[in-house]
């Protein structure tokens, strides 16, 4: 009878707890860090911001000459990748920020390219996504042989980026989101 009672008191706590608990907010509701610079590190000349994932810098070490030409691609100004992902054969994404910001640390120009490293034409696409709801989505699909994009977003940093990919078969081979910054 005790051991029932104390763990009917454990479990009341516990959903206390949960019932209490604050819910995480939104890159909107954050505490705005007023236009503080992305701390970058340096990898094969090129900036890299410094809370780039692990995935990120080994593949700038991995293709540095790729990395900076996808920043030639997105323009003037987009110097510090802010986020890589290969995937597998098929494709590279790459996101791009000149460092500046609006109102906030979050508020930070974003640039996204796709390219195609299957060496022939294909459909696919890229869309990016900023970190509040009210912006439309910026987006390129079609059947290209070398990138998809760039495609742009004034409040990019902690927005998402999608690519998409179909082999020669009509196959979907790449179809994946990933969030652009150190954001949780």
């Amino acid at each position: 009878m005790k051991t029932a009672t104390i763990r009917v008191g454990i479990a009341a706590t516990v959903m206390l707890g949960l019932m209490t608990a604050v819910p995480a907010a939104s890159a909107a509701e954050r505490p705005v860090k007023e236009n503080a610079p992305i701390a970058t590190v340096e990898i094969k000349g090129i900036k890299v911001d410094k809370e780039a994932s692990a995935e990120t810098r080994r593949l700038i070490e991995a293709n540095s000459v790729a990395a900076a030409a996808t920043a030639n691609v997105c323009g003037s100004g987009y110097t510090i990748s802010t986020g890589a992902w290969r995937y597998s054969t098929y494709g590279t994404t790459y996101t791009w920020t000149n460092g500046t910001s609006g109102s906030g640390y979050y508020d930070k120009p974003i640039c996204a390219v796709f390219f195609n490293d299957t060496g022939a034409s294909r459909s696919m696409g890229v869309r990016l996504r900023s970190n509040y709801t009210a912006d439309p989505a910026a987006e390129d699909f079609g059947t290209y042989s070398s990138y998809a994009g760039p495609v742009y977003q004034k409040r990019g940093y902690c927005g998402t980026v999608y690519s998409y990919m179909k082999n020669s078969s009509g196959t979907v081979v790449v179809d994946n989101t990933q969030t652009i910054g150190a954001c949780n």
